[in-house]
């Protein structure tokens, strides 16, 4: 069994940065896309930021020029560097990824990281 495990949320004042990490653990036979979703209260999931394998990268509109998503392909590991944080990027972070599994695609999710930017 494949498990994402998230880790680096916390606390942090507007205009802070927080680093988050995600590692890929179990049988892993190949990990495609890896990102990251946010969940604020009362509202929707939704995309961060996501990076392929090979690289190519998609933001979502409201962290562009803000976050920075990356990834160790040889440590299955994805993170998402996040500076000038707003109050607005509250949420519960969740790590995702496609894992390949040699036969199909299964998509999986970690349990989740707490961000609180606030004064």
């Amino acid at each position: 069994q494949v498990q994402l495990v998230e880790s680096g949320g916390g606390l942090v004042q507007p205009g802070g940065s927080l680093r988050l990490s995600c590692v890929g653990s179990g049988r892993i036979y190949r990990l495609n896309a890896m990102g990251w979703y946010r969940q604020a209260p009362g509202k929707e999931r939704e995309l961060v930021a996501a990076v392929t394998s090979g690289g190519r990268k998609n933001y979502g509109d409201s962290v562009k020029g803000r976050f920075t998503v990356s990834r160790d392909n040889g440590k299955n590991t994805v993170y998402l560097q996040m500076n000038s944080l707003k109050p607005e990027d509250t949420a519960v972070y969740y790590c995702n990824a496609d894992h390949f599994t040699g036969f199909r695609t299964v998509e999986i999710w970690g349990q989740g990281t707490l961000v609180t930017v606030s004064s």
